[in-house]
């Protein structure tokens, strides 16, 4: 109780705050055209107050903390009203360097010295050049270049390159005095190297102010929290686990060459496994088919189900043939990709047009977007207790190795062997049923779905008569002990057992976002499609289809960003173990449990580089939308 009241008021003070922050900000901006200097007084004593209490909650200011924000607020409200008290431009831009130069001075006397900074030269320019390089591109954007920005920005990359790069309590005073003194004069010749500001530019300024208020605090935090992190990130990545000499490429080199990431040494078996071979016969029934189709329909290949499903299965296969042999956390990461992304996308869609055409929509889709609401690591939890297998004397309390271990049980001639084979049948003739159905109505995707469906449940039923289900195996007394599957423990299909958890959960998100967009395809295409004779198949695949494919894009770019940094699922599971080695989690160890800055920050860039084309995917999408 005493936590839930204590986030009550946290929530009502947060939002009061807010309240309270957004129409202050208002009346600030209010004094912009008629009191000018009253608003340059103010913003300038808040921002010096906000630093000084910065510098004081960081424990570089000793005393009083309220005398020091006041001394804080009153100096740079001097620095800001400092250059507009002259009308001479070139006197305005000495005060507004010289009162830069004496905060700066003042800063360097009273600055703790346990903080004080070595200065990188190199760095520090390399930092100061790039972020004028990074505002002279933004600003050109919008054709609005200035003086007064590009001192800013310098001054910004000036304190970066101090800061970030300097050894903090190994300087003197007079690097301090370097680290100081360049921003806060590069700030104040900011301040005098504009112009008298007239009626028609504060007016001007009123408007842009407004909308760099509100919008500068998420820009901030992007910057803070993404931005910063980044070049920081690569910048560690080119040095050594420590983070302190200079190793260029050499972590990155690790990661291609090492075979932790990469293993291609069983490439040959490829070729010769089960998967490969059904997946080229596959292949082969769907490019025989579509030549058949072709030559009716005068083309060289014919497009229909017969010939696509085969295919598709065939590709599929080749895909796990492929991805099963080779080993590496960064084939893992590919594996997941492609099979998550896939999966959950064909599902959603299937999921989003049969669930439009059941009186049950609502529920039917509530149900399958459930498992959003569930936590990576819940789900991974919820999954590693279903998949759990437990030594064969002990029963088996994983749902799937409890049923699996119970069917192989089934003894011949027992009574839950009969009902296993009713109930076997019982699918079986259902299957018939709709195949039949399908071939009636000359509806071939039907017929295809069905007869492939049926073919596993008459494979348990010849195993459930014949050989037996597997279940089980003789102990060395003869009697049946439990023969549980290592679901999450033997791979490499670990991997995909694990990846059935994401599936489960995103097929939800794709479900909503695609059924959303299929109710949102014209009404007249279809009716007019309808009206040319087309079937339901037919206005599906060439009118409800095409019109989707951009959303159908989305979906699959924000899976592939999401997928590719899947770490929480493999965390619970395995820990990165029997082969499921992911990016993420291998970053996480190098970086947190080995302490190996260097080879982690490495793997964070490369995951960032594999994220990095989907988003520009996505964002150069909605630019052509937009145009």
């Amino acid at each position: 109780m005493d936590a839930l009241t204590g986030a009550l008021w946290s929530s009502t003070a947060a939002i009061g705050i807010s309240a309270l922050l957004f129409l202050g900000a208002n009346r600030l901006f209010d004094l912009v055209a008629e009191r000018w200097r009253l608003f340059v007084a103010v913003v300038g004593a808040m921002s010096g107050a906000l630093s000084f209490g910065i510098l004081i909650g960081n424990r570089v200011l000793d005393g009083p903390r309220v005398l020091w924000i006041a001394a804080g607020g009153a100096i740079v409200a001097c620095l800001a009203l400092a250059p507009g008290l002259f009308a001479n431009h070139r006197l305005r831009l000495a005060v507004g360097v010289g009162s830069g130069v004496l905060v700066g001075l003042f800063l360097t006397f009273v600055v703790d010295a346990a903080v004080r900074p070595t200065v990188n030269t190199i760095g520090l320019l390399a930092f100061v050049g790039i972020a004028c390089i990074v505002y002279l591109i933004s600003a050109a954007t919008v054709g609005r270049i200035r003086p007064g920005g590009v001192l800013v920005a310098a001054a910004l990359g000036w304190t970066a390159g101090c800061w970030l790069l300097g050894d903090i309590g190994s300087g003197s005073r007079s690097s301090m005095a370097l680290a100081v003194i360049g921003p806060t004069s590069l700030i104040g010749a900011a301040l005098g190297a504009g112009p008298i500001r007239t009626r028609p530019d504060r007016d001007r300024f009123q408007h842009r102010a407004r909308v760099g208020t509100f919008l500068g605090p998420a820009l901030l935090f992007v910057v803070l929290g993404l931005i910063v992190p980044l070049v920081r990130t690569i910048y560690l990545s080119l040095y050594d686990a420590r983070g302190r000499n200079w190793v260029g490429f050499k972590n990155y080199g690790e990661i291609l060459t090492n075979d932790r990431s990469i293993d291609l040494a069983d490439w040959a078996n490829i070729f010769t496994s089960r998967l490969f071979v059904s997946g080229v016969g596959l292949l082969a029934v769907g490019a025989v088919v579509g030549l058949r189709l072709g030559r009716r329909r005068g083309r060289v290949l014919g497009a229909a189900t017969g010939s696509i499903a085969p295919a598709l299965v065939g590709g599929s296969l080749l895909m796990f043939a492929v991805f099963s042999t080779l080993r590496g956390t960064v084939i893992n990461n590919l594996w997941w990709v492609i099979v998550v992304t896939l999966v959950s996308t064909g599902l959603g869609l299937v999921a989003a047009v049969l669930a439009d055409r059941t009186r049950f929509e609502s529920v039917a889709k509530s149900l399958i977007f459930l498992p959003m609401a569930i936590s990576f690591v819940g789900a991974g939890i919820i999954w590693r207790f279903m998949y759990i297998a437990r030594p064969p004397q002990k029963p088996q309390t994983g749902v799937f190795n409890a049923v699996w271990v119970g069917l192989g049980k089934l003894a011949p001639g027992t009574v839950g062997q009969a009902v296993g084979l009713i109930i076997l049948a019982a699918l079986t003739a259902g299957m018939a049923g709709i195949c039949l159905f399908g071939i009636r109505r000359r509806q071939s995707a039907i017929a295809i779905g069905a007869a492939l469906s049926a073919l596993p449940v008459l494979y348990l039923a010849y195993r459930l008569v014949g050989p037996g289900l597997g279940g089980v195996e003789v102990g060395p007394l003869g009697q049946p002990i439990g023969k549980p599957i290592l679901f999450v423990q033997e791979g490499p299909f670990n991997n995909v057992w694990m990846m059935v958890v994401l599936i489960w959960i995103q097929t939800g998100f794709a479900m909503v976002i695609l059924s959303a967009a299929i109710k949102a395809v014209p009404g007249d295409l279809i009716d007019a499609a309808r009206i040319d004779g087309a079937d339901e198949r037919q206005v599906f695949y060439r009118v409800t289809l095409p019109t989707i494919v951009p959303t159908v894009i989305v979906i699959v770019t924000t899976l592939i960003v999401l997928v590719m940094k899947v770490f929480d699922i493999v965390r619970v599971m395995t820990n990165g173990n029997f082969g499921t080695q992911v990016i993420a989690n291998e970053m996480w160890q190098r970086t947190f449990t080995e302490f190996n800055l260097g080879l982690g920050s490495a793997l964070a860039a490369v995951l960032f580089l594999g994220v990095v084309p989907a988003m520009a995917l996505n964002v150069r999408r909605m630019q052509r939308v937009r145009l």
